[in-house]
């Protein structure tokens, strides 16, 4: 087997196939731009590098040995792939991608069902969604743009706050009606709750705050089912199995559809809340910019 060293340039086997297919160096050397013995030149050095004869010369021409008849089918079929394939790519739009780092609820609850509108908008431009469980480091992450829950604050970054941070507890309209409504905190700690853990929720509005802002106290109480995961956190909120925290927007549409029932009345808020994050030391690319007006917006 030839190695990538051994492998003859492109250019003498795009100067066989013409010369085989024509029978004449002439005939190849007048399609392709060059001269005869150009030609008959680069015949006689790709020869040399295979070690065998293409072409027995005859009187007025020349005519293919069997290597050369092989060597033709070959090249013939492996130009005509690669010819269309530049081609393809040739007319193929030109695309642009921008990556976006952000944590699972969000792209879940909030990016996702609203990204196919970004993408009618903007069909030049390809998505790319980083998600983490934990909080994103931002050293480390080759996202173009970040959004991140917190308090805004993050050196060397620009900051611009996207949505405020309002809570509310969350259930499912069978729960809700098992339970005869929830008119009083004493109500909520009766039923089951569902808990992000603190590992996940440290910066978020917990339980024990909600009850904090709300004037009381809470005792957390054995009913308590706690999650790694918010994702499943709202599942079990849905299938009645407790109420969870809701974080406004990202619920919205669970609420709107009646899926969940947002408990308003314990609605608490803080000066927290989603962030758009960029680097100081990366001007934003025009994709970047037409992302952040469409997040805006």
């Amino acid at each position: 087997m030839l190695s990538d060293s051994e492998l003859p340039p492109l250019q003498s086997l795009v100067v066989f196939e013409a010369s085989a297919r024509l029978l004449s160096f002439t005939a190849a050397a007048r399609e392709l731009g060059t001269t005869q013995p150009a030609v008959s030149q680069q015949i006689r050095a790709l020869e040399d590098t295979l070690g065998v004869a293409l072409f027995e010369r005859i009187y007025r021409g020349v005519v293919l040995t069997d290597s050369g008849y092989v060597l033709l089918k070959t090249t013939q079929s492996s130009l005509r792939d690669l010819r269309e394939v530049l081609q393809k790519i040739k007319q193929k739009p030109k695309t642009q991608r921008i990556t976006v780092a952000t944590d699972f609820a969000f792209a879940a609850f909030w990016l996702m069902p609203r990204l196919p509108e970004f993408r009618r908008l903007h069909k030049e431009i390809d998505i790319r969604i980083q998600t983490s469980q934990s909080e994103v480091d931002l050293v480390s992450m080759e996202a173009d743009i970040a959004i991140l829950f917190g308090e805004g604050q993050y050196q060397g970054y620009f900051t611009e706050k996207l949505l405020p941070e309002m809570v509310y507890p969350v259930c499912s309209p069978k729960l809700l009606e098992e339970c005869s409504g929830f008119k009083s905190l004493s109500d909520l700690i009766k039923a089951p709750l569902l808990k992000l853990n603190a590992d996940m929720g440290q910066k978020w509005i917990d339980w024990e705050r909600l009850f904090q802002l709300n004037g009381s106290l809470w005792q957390p109480s054995e009913s308590v089912m706690e999650f790694d995961n918010y994702t499943l956190l709202v599942q079990a909120a849905i299938s009645g199995q407790g109420i969870g925290l809701g974080w406004s927007p990202l619920l919205d549409d669970y609420i709107q559809s009646g899926v969940l029932v947002a408990l308003s009345d314990f609605t608490v808020q803080s000066d927290n809340g989603y962030y758009t994050v960029l680097s100081k030391q990366r001007t934003p690319t025009a994709p970047v910019s037409a992302f952040l007006a469409w997040l805006k917006s």
